[in-house]
């Protein structure tokens, strides 16, 4: 249950940082109204306060998430984007779960 619940926090996590830069983009890159940049901000405070929940060290929420944010960023490459992941992708992204898993559940050995 516990992974569950950090994968999905994790997951909004993402998601919230990914729109946070995307639609600051769609107004630099494809000439959209600067508005844009209202939610966009709104998106990253929701993307910093997330980021706060988790009840381990900021640095190791730091770097699990990581793994995460790339599974999140390919699935919006598709979704989005409409660019199909590659078999080089779905592998890249399984290597970066696992290391997620291994920084977030892994033994802790504290001194």
């Amino acid at each position: 249950m516990e992974f569950a619940k950090t994968f999905a926090l994790f997951v909004a996590t993402a998601v919230a940082e990914i729109v946070g830069c995307y639609l600051p983009w769609l107004w630099l890159r494809q000439d959209r109204s600067a508005w844009l940049l209202v939610p966009a901000a709104a998106s990253l405070a929701l993307f910093a306060w997330l980021l706060s929940l988790h009840p381990t060290a900021a640095g190791r929420v730091y770097a699990a998430y990581g793994g995460v944010y790339i599974g999140v960023a390919v699935l919006w490459l598709w979704a989005v984007d409409g660019v199909r992941p590659t078999l080089s992708d779905c592998i890249g992204v399984s290597l970066c779960l696992v290391g997620m898993g291994v920084i977030m559940f892994g033994e802790r050995v504290e001194r």
